[in-house]
């Protein structure tokens, strides 16, 4: 085979998971129809998990260096009220800021260049897929490249994120589930030079509930902004492009004088999940298994999830560290989480971008009246899978990320790995075939720092152990838990008496 695993799409999530397949040791090739890094950007917004997901990558503090973090999310409606505000600019509970910032370009080439400093990852850009096929075990992807050589890549599993209009997904036939109402919108980029040191709105992101005319504004790194206009049934989509159109639709927020557009399009935002994520070796990631309306910014962090979920999970079966069953558990955890992400922004999207001003006005007094109703959802649990959260909701949920004794984060000790943090006395009081299995396992960290033992497993004296998408695998109360939750661990082997105990096979797809 020519490797482990291809990729089809070099966008973010297409070469974020070549670096997290590469820093896993699994060879790995990207294709990318694009001959080189797109130059306008697309998604805008990180969240803290995906900062913590940069920084299992080891490129998160560079990613800051070119990112902004967002210190305010505000809506108002058509008479300019302000209907919530709420503060955004500190740490949040993954040890990072919870909305960040970027020009998309920017973080593309720094997640690149990492991803190409494995000696088993490839990018080959200018590279596109006509087709592929499996048969016993293996996937045949045909690919035709910038000079129009048509040749084969062979490979154990693909992975598809090619983007909404994915060519993998339309040759797997797989459908798509709609959810919500489809919108034209236009999105404009570009540098604003500003009239002194104010911004003409007010607000680092700020949803414009205007019955007229719905719109989103978002300050980025340095002189950037993005604005977001609804298309209106009686607009000349060629009109509405122009310089003067952008001035008039955006109230004087983006005036000719001082607005340099590098961006400016109609996109129609759909609402969108894949009925399957998975067929046979071929997984869908990112836009190809789910599109949600830009509503809180999860389209990216989403594909970002995926990424992390299943690149750990084909690292282990790649080694012969777990059985390739594990699998399974990509779509039955991922799909009901990212459903949930698509629903409530389908939803929210209906809320905000209305044009009856019936409804906006019903609208206006809910949220008067309850303007914590329109805060971002918390995060939703995984589905089914490896973790214990059918019988302990405390499980199958994201973890936080505490800080340690010595004011470093948790993840720059834990590194792409397992986690048990459990009190020194808890791990003592193990069986002996169960610490030196954790002991000789390298794909297990321990840890015992009180603190970060007590942020995760909470003041009861109890453990937990976490994945390396640091999702919680479960929390134990009693030294009879954690042996129980460590033997859950794939790569962990147990031997009595010279012979190695199988590991449990995790939840089947539901």
């Amino acid at each position: 085979m020519d490797c482990d695993v291809v990729i089809i799409g070099g966008g973010p999530v297409g070469v974020s998971a070549l670096a997290r397949l590469g820093q896993a040791g699994v060879s790995a090739i990207c294709v990318d129809r694009e001959p080189s890094v797109w130059t306008q950007a697309r998604a805008v917004h990180f969240d803290g998990e995906t900062m913590r997901s940069l920084q299992t990558l080891g490129v998160a503090d560079e990613a800051m260096s070119v990112c902004k973090p967002m210190e305010s999310l505000r809506m108002e409606n058509e008479d300019r009220e302000t209907l919530f505000s709420y503060p955004t600019g500190f740490l949040g509970p993954q040890g990072w800021h919870e909305d960040v910032m970027f020009h998309q370009p920017d973080m593309e080439h720094l997640i690149r260049d990492k991803a190409m400093s494995y000696p088993g990852t490839e990018l080959r850009p200018g590279t596109t897929l006509t087709s592929f096929e499996q048969a016993d075990g293996v996937v045949h992807s045909t690919v035709c490249d910038a000079d129009g050589h048509t040749y084969v890549l062979t490979s154990r599993w693909l992975i598809a994120a090619d983007g909404a209009t994915s060519t993998v997904r339309r040759l797997a036939g797989i459908e798509t589930e709609k959810l919500g109402n489809d919108d034209p919108w236009l999105v404009v980029d570009g540098l604003l030079e500003r009239d002194g040191d104010a911004y003409p709105i007010d607000g680092d992101m700020v949803f414009l509930g205007h019955h007229s005319r719905p719109a989103l504004w978002v300050r980025l790194p340095g002189n950037r902004v993005r604005m977001e206009f609804k298309v209106m049934p009686d607009d000349d989509p060629t009109e509405i492009i122009t310089p003067r159109a952008l001035e008039r639709i955006s109230c004087g927020a983006l005036p000719v004088s001082r607005f340099t557009p590098d961006r400016i399009a109609i996109y129609t935002f759909r609402a969108r999940v894949a009925t399957r994520w998975r067929v046979g070796n071929v997984f869908l990631a990112g836009d190809a298994a789910h599109q949600a309306p830009p509503l809180f910014g999860q389209g990216l962090c989403a594909g970002m999830r995926d990424i992390a979920n299943l690149s750990w999970k084909i690292g282990l079966v790649a080694a012969g560290t777990a059985s390739p069953d594990l699998l399974d558990t990509y779509e039955s955890e991922r799909k009901p989480h990212a459903h949930y992400w698509v629903a409530q922004a389908a939803t929210m999207a209906e809320i905000l971008q209305t044009t009856d001003p019936n409804v906006a006005a019903h609208r206006d007094a809910h949220i008067r009246e309850n303007p914590l109703a329109s805060a971002p959802p918390p995060p939703s649990p995984l589905g089914p899978g490896l973790h214990i959260g059918d019988r302990d909701p405390r499980a199958g949920v994201l973890a936080s990320q505490p800080w340690l004794a010595d004011d470093r984060r948790l993840d720059d000790e834990v590194g792409p790995r397992f986690l048990v943090a459990a009190p020194t006395t808890m791990l003592e009081a193990l069986p002996s075939t169960i610490r030196r299995a954790l002991s000789e396992d390298a794909h297990t960290a321990v840890v015992t720092d009180p603190m970060a033992v007590t942020a995760l497993a909470g003041t009861g004296g109890g453990a937990a152990v976490l994945r390396p998408d640091r999702y919680v695998l479960g929390i134990a109360d009693t030294t009879g838990d954690l042996a129980d939750l460590v033997t859950m661990i794939p790569s962990v082997r147990l031997t009595i008496d010279g012979s190695t105990l199988p590991t449990p096979t995790p939840a089947p797809q539901s």
